[in-house]
C-alpha cells in the first residue's frame, strides 16, 4: 500500500522514459559507454548527469525501501552504494576531463565537419554539372553528326540523327536555351532533308527520263538479237527436217536455253527513288511522295507521247517508241520493287493511254507515208516494241493490230516500187538473149530461180533462151517476197503465209503481167522485142514455183506443202494467157510492118492493058519484110509460137488482098490486074512453102501449111480467074472451091470486074469467044448474088 505512492512521486519527480531505459541498462549491467558518447556528441551531458541523479535517488528510494525490508541486505547494499558512489564520483571527474578534451577536440573536428559537408555539397554540384554538361555534349555531337550528315547528303542517317535527338534527349536536355533551340530547329531540318531529297528526287526525273531512250533502246535490241537466234534456230531446223524427208540424214534436235535476266541486262539506278520513297515514309508523307511521284511520271508520259514536229516520223520514230518503252520498263521495276511507291492499276492506266495515243499517231503517220521501206522499218521496230513489252506484261494486241491494218497499204506501196523496178528492167533490157560465162553466172541468173531446162550444167559460154529482163524481174520478186514475209511476220497472227501467199499473186498478176503485156501491146516496140518479150513469159510462169517456194520457206512452211499442184499460183494460168497475148502483140506488129508496104497496093493499076512479067514492088517488100520476121522468129520463138506468128501474118496479107479489092479506091478492076495479083500471091505461096519446111514446122504440122493462110485470097483470085465463076452459086462447088469466101464480099468485088482493057480500042481488040463466055458467067453470078442478097 505504501509503493503506489512512492511509485506517483517517482513518476512526479520526472520520471521519463529516457530514465527507464537507463535503468533498464544499468539493471542489466550494459556498457553506457554509447550512450555516455552520444550525449557528448549532442552537446547534452548535463541532461546525461541529470538523468543519473535521477536514477540515483531512485534506486536510493529502492534501497532505503528494501533495507527496511532487509536490513542487512541493505547495509550491505549502502556499503556498496557507497562504493558505487565514490565510483559515480570517479567517474563523473573522468567524464568531465573527457568531455572537456572531448570539446578541445570536437571544436576542430566540427570545423572539418562544416568544410567536408560543403565540399560534398560542391561535389554533388559538381557532379551534376558534369552530367549536365554530358548530356548537352551528346545532345550537341549528334547535333553535329546531323549537321555532317547532311552536308554529306546522308539525309536518311540525319533524320536518324534527328529521331534520337527528339526521342532519346530532348525532354532531358537541362539547359532550357538548348533544348528551346534543338526542339525549334527539328522541324526545320527534317522540311530541309525532304526539300533537298525532293530535290534530288526531281533531278533523278530529269536524269530517268533522258535515260529512257537508251533503256528502251537496249531492251530493244536485246529483243532484236533474241529474234535473230530464233530465226537461225528455226532455219537449222527447217534444213534439218528437209534432209531427214529427203532421207540425207538423221536429224538431231538441240535446244540451246539461254536464261537472261533483262534486270542485268538493262542497268537503271533507281537508288534516288528509293531513298527519297523512305525517306518521305520516315517523315511520315509516303502517300503525299506517290501522289508526286505518279503526277510528275505521268506528265513526262504525256510529254513523250508528243510527236516531234522538228523532224519527219521515219527519223524520229525509233527515238519516240524507245522512249516510250523505256518509260514502262522503269514503271515495270519501280512497281516491283518500290514497295508500293506505284499501284499495278496505276501502271494500267498510263499503259491505256499510251497505247490509245500511240495507235492513233501510228495510224496518222503510216496514211501519210509513201515508201513501203520507210513503212517497214517502222513496222519492224514497231514488232520489236511489242515483243519487248510483252515480256514485262503489258498487253500489246491493239498495237500490232495497226501494223496488220496498214498491210495493205504497205503493199500498194510494194506494188509501186515493185511496178517502177520492174518497168526498169525491162526498158533496159537489150532484149537479146543472155550469155553466160561461167558457171557463177549461170547459178545467180537461172539455178537461183530454177529456169534450168535441165539438170545437167551447160557448157559455157552459154546462151540462155530468154533475155536479162527474166533473173532481173525474178530477183525483184524475190525481194518483194522477202519485203512482204518481213512485214507479215511477228503480227497479231502467226499464220501469214496465205496473206504472203495472196499478196505474192497479186505482184504478179497486177504488176510484173500488167507491165510485160503493157510493153509488149505498146506503140514503140520493136518486133524483135516483142518476140523476145513473149518468149519470157514461159520462163517467169515457170519461176512461180521458185517463187511458191521460197515465200514458204520463210513463213517456216514446210516446201513439200506447196508442191501440190492445187497449191500453184493462179499467176501461172495468167501467164499462160498472157503468153498467147503476146503472141499476138507479136503479129499485131508484124500486120502493122506489112500494112506500111501493103499500102503500095494502091499503085496497082487495076486496069492494066497488058501484064507485067516482074512482080509488084509491094510484094517484093512483104517477101523481104516476111522472110526478117522469119529469120528473127526462128531464132527466138519456139516452133509452135513461129507457126502463130507466120499464120497471122500471112493471114493478114491474104485479107489485106481482099480489101484491096473491096476498097472504095477502086472502082474497077480488070482480068490483067487479077493476074497481076495472082503472080504477087504465087509468090507470096512459094515462100510461104519453103519457109513453112525450112523451119521444120512441116514435121510438128503434117496436116497444116502456111499457105493455107492465103486461102481466102488465093480462093478470091481463083474465082476472078476462073472460066466459069457462076459456079460459086452452087452450093456443093462453094464449099468445095470457095469455102473462105464471104457472099457479101464477092457481091460487091465482082460488081467492080469489068473484063476489058481501059483503052479507046479496048472492046475491040479483046473480045473472043472465050472472053465472051467468061463474062456471061460472071453476068450471071452477079444476078445470082443480087438476087441472093
Amino acid at each position: 500500500m505504501d509503493s503506489k505512492p512512492k511509485k506517483r512521486g517517482a513518476m512526479e519527480n520526472g520520471d521519463t522514459g529516457e530514465d527507464s531505459v537507463l535503468a533498464t541498462l544499468i539493471g542489466n549491467g550494459d556498457d553506457l559507454g554509447p550512450l555516455v558518447r552520444h550525449a557528448f556528441e549532442m552537446g547534452r551531458p548535463e541532461a546525461l548527469v541529470h538523468q543519473l541523479k535521477h536514477i540515483l535517488k531512485k534506486k536510493e528510494a529502492e534501497i532505503e525501501e528494501l533495507c527496511k525490508t532487509h536490513y542487512e541486505e541493505f547495509i550491505l547494499a549502502v556499503d556498496e552504494l557507497r562504493g558505487v558512489l565514490v565510483d559515480a564520483e570517479e567517474l563523473k571527474s573522468d567524464l568531465s576531463s573527457d568531455n572537456f578534451k572531448l570539446q578541445e577536440v570536437g571544436s576542430a573536428l566540427l570545423v572539418k565537419l562544416e568544410e567536408l559537408l560543403e565540399s560534398f555539397s560542391i561535389k554533388k554540384n559538381v557532379a551534376e554539372a558534369i552530367n549536365m554538361s554530358k548530356i548537352c555534349i551528346e545532345v550537341l555531337e549528334l547535333c553535329v553528326k546531323c549537321n555532317t550528315q547532311l552536308s554529306e547528303g546522308q539525309f536518311f542517317l540525319a533524320l536518324k540523327t534527328v529521331d534520337l535527338i527528339d526521342t532519346n534527349y530532348l525532354q532531358n536536355i537541362p539547359v532550357n536555351a538548348i533544348k528551346i533551340m534543338i526542339g525549334k530547329n527539328i522541324p526545320i531540318i527534317k522540311a530541309h532533308i525532304e526539300k533537298k531529297v525532293t530535290a534530288d528526287f526531281n533531278e533523278w526525273l530529269l536524269h530517268i527520263r533522258s535515260s529512257a531512250k537508251d533503256i528502251g533502246q537496249t531492251a530493244i535490241g536485246h529483243a532484236a538479237s533474241v529474234r535473230q537466234r530464233d530465226e537461225e534456230m528455226l532455219e537449222r531446223q527447217r534444213k534439218a527436217e528437209e534432209l531427214n524427208v529427203s532421207g540425207l540424214g538423221d536429224v538431231v534436235y538441240s535446244l540451246d536455253v539461254e536464261e537472261v535476266d533483262e534486270d542485268s541486262v538493262l542497268k537503271f539506278d533507281l537508288t534516288p527513288l528509293y531513298r527519297a520513297s523512305h525517306i518521305h515514309s520516315c517523315l511520315g508523307i509516303q502517300e503525299q511522295f506517290c501522289r508526286y511521284y505518279y503526277k510528275n511520271r505521268l506528265l513526262q508520259l504525256n510529254s513523250d507521247l508528243q510527236i516531234s514536229s522538228s523532224q519527219p516520223f521515219v527519223e524520229s520514230y525509233q527515238t519516240y517508241l524507245a522512249q516510250i518503252a523505256g518509260y514502262f520498263i522503269v514503271e515495270d521495276r519501280v512497281l516491283r520493287t518500290s514497295g508500293g511507291l506505284l499501284s499495278a492499276d496505276q501502271v494500267e492506266t498510263m499503259w491505256e493511254t499510251t497505247v490509245a495515243k500511240v495507235v492513233s499517231v501510228l495510224e496518222e503517220q503510216f496514211s501519210h507515208m509513201d515508201s513501203a521501206t520507210h513503212l517497214l522499218l517502222v513496222k519492224d521496230y514497231i514488232a520489236l516494241l511489242g515483243v519487248t513489252l510483252r515480256q514485262y506484261g503489258y498487253e500489246v494486241s491493239s498495237i500490232l493490230e495497226v501494223l496488220d491494218n496498214s498491210r495493205d497499204k504497205y503493199h500498194e506501196l510494194l506494188f509501186e516500187e515493185c511496178r517502177q523496178q520492174i518497168s526498169n528492167a525491162l526498158s533496159n533490157d537489150s532484149y537479146n538473149k543472155m550469155v553466160m560465162k561461167k558457171d557463177s553466172d549461170y547459178e545467180n541468173n537461172v539455178l537461183a530461180f530454177h529456169l534450168q531446162t535441165s539438170d545437167v550444167m551447160p557448157a559455157f559460154p552459154y546462151i540462155a533462151p530468154f533475155s536479162s529482163m527474166v533473173p532481173d524481174c525474178c530477183r525483184i520478186v524475190r525481194s518483194f517476197i522477202k519485203s512482204s514475209v518481213d512485214y507479215l511476220s511477228f503480227g497479231v497472227n502467226s499464220n501469214f503465209y496465205d496473206a504472203a501467199r495472196k499478196y505474192l499473186d497479186k505482184l504478179l498478176i497486177d504488176v510484173l503481167n500488167e507491165v510485160v503485156v503493157t510493153t509488149v501491146q505498146s506503140d514503140g516496140i520493136a518486133v524483135s522485142q516483142a518476140m523476145q518479150i513473149a518468149e519470157n513469159i514461159p520462163f517467169l510462169e515457170r519461176s512461180c514455183d521458185f517463187f511458191l517456194q521460197h515465200a514458204a520457206h520463210l513463213c517456216g512452211i514446210p516446201v513439200r506443202s506447196v508442191e501440190r499442184p492445187q497449191a500453184s499460183l493462179t499467176a501461172k494460168a495468167v501467164f499462160k494467157t498472157s503468153r498467147h497475148a503476146a503472141y499476138l502483140a507479136v503479129v499485131n506488129l508484124v500486120n502493122s510492118k506489112l500494112d506500111e508496104f501493103l499500102a503500095l497496093t494502091e499503085n496497082i493499076n487495076w486496069t492494066a492493058e497488058e501484064i507485067s512479067e516482074n512482080n509488084s514492088e509491094y510484094m517484093n517488100e512483104v517477101v523481104f519484110c516476111l522472110d526478117t520476121v522469119f529469120s528473127t522468129a526462128l531464132q527466138i520463138l519456139p516452133l509452135d509460137a513461129l507457126y502463130t506468128v507466120g499464120c497471122g501474118a500471112l493471114e493478114h496479107i491474104s485479107n489485106s488482098i481482099v480489101a484491096a479489092f473491096l476498097s472504095d479506091s477502086v472502082k474497077r478492076f480488070n482480068a490483067n490486074a487479077v493476074m497481076v495479083i495472082n503472080q504477087d500471091l504465087q509468090k507470096l505461096e512459094s515462100f510461104a512453102d519453103e519457109r513453112f519446111h525450112s523451119t521444120g514446122l512441116s514435121e510438128v504440122y503434117k496436116e497444116g501449111s502456111f499457105r493455107s493462110s492465103l486461102i481466102e485470097a488465093r480462093q478470091l483470085i481463083n474465082l476472078l480467074s476462073s472460066s466459069q465463076p457462076e459456079n460459086f452459086a452452087d452450093l456443093v462447088i462453094r464449099e468445095k472451091s470457095y469455102n473462105a469466101l464471104d457472099r457479101k464480099k464477092v457481091a460487091s468485088i465482082v460488081e467492080k470486074f469489068k473484063d476489058s482493057a481501059d483503052g479507046i480500042f479496048g472492046s475491040l481488040s479483046t473480045r473472043n469467044t472465050k472472053t465472051s463466055s467468061r463474062k456471061k458467067s460472071m453476068d450471071m453470078l452477079k444476078k445470082r448474088l443480087k438476087d441472093f442478097n
